[in-house]
């Protein structure tokens, strides 16, 4: 079994989480480093995917900084998220070998994770075969979505990653198309139990369930 570094951070601002991920990346290929979950929140901020529609963002830039929320371009996966305190952030910085060189299978792999911590606060999450991603069929009516996946992968090293909305201000979503999915809504656990798992109750059954899903021990 592979060893896996797990980072637990406080807040951190988008570029220096991302310069982050590109400083660890940098020292795998180098094979001074290896395989690292990074777990974070961030501050307010909108990011654009690589495949983001610019009528995703309801909100002007400027309207954006006025409210608090910086706007960054992105280069993983998929379109326009929000992300802000109250949610989990998870950067996994892995090299993927064998069987595990399947974007789908990795993505796959990843909702699995989210859905087997969930399920110890009695939210059952699941799979949209339409979406990525961590769904539920939310007690406020209809699909919306718990948690959002975005990932960038270069000769199978992985970056960007999930983030699981545990107590967000769910109204910053509203500034945007999240995921520039329109038929179905975002929710939380703290909307939908009322109350939420605090991230360090929440992080532990994360990473156990990142090791068992994929294979890992931690490293010390």
């Amino acid at each position: 079994m592979k060893a896996l570094r797990v980072r637990s951070l406080g807040p951190t601002p988008y570029a220096e989480g991302l310069a982050l991920q590109q400083h660890i990346q940098s020292a795998q290929r180098e094979g001074v480093e290896g395989d690292c979950l990074l777990l974070l929140e961030h501050p307010p901020v909108v990011t654009l995917g690589r495949s983001a529609h610019v009528e995703h963002l309801l909100a002007t830039r400027e309207a954006l900084v006025a409210q608090g929320i910086e706007c960054w371009e992105a280069d993983r996966g998929g379109d326009v998220t929000y992300h802000g305190p109250g949610q989990l952030v998870g950067y996994p910085l892995l090299k993927l070998e064998g069987a595990w060189q399947d974007v789908k299978k990795y993505i796959h792999a990843l909702e699995e994770v989210l859905i087997q911590a969930l399920r110890p606060w009695g939210v059952e999450g699941r799979r949209e075969a339409r979406w990525p991603g961590v769904w539920v069929e939310s007690r406020h009516g209809g699909l919306r979505k718990l948690a959002a996946i975005g990932v960038h992968m270069s000769r199978w090293h992985t970056r960007h990653g999930f983030a699981l909305n545990l107590a967000p201000r769910l109204e910053h979503f509203g500034l945007i198309v999240p995921c520039g999915i329109r038929e179905a809504g975002v929710t939380s656990v703290e909307a939908e139990l009322w109350a939420a798992p605090t991230r360090a109750q929440v992080e532990p059954l994360l990473v156990a369930a990142f090791c068992e899903v994929f294979g890992y021990i931690l490293s010390p």
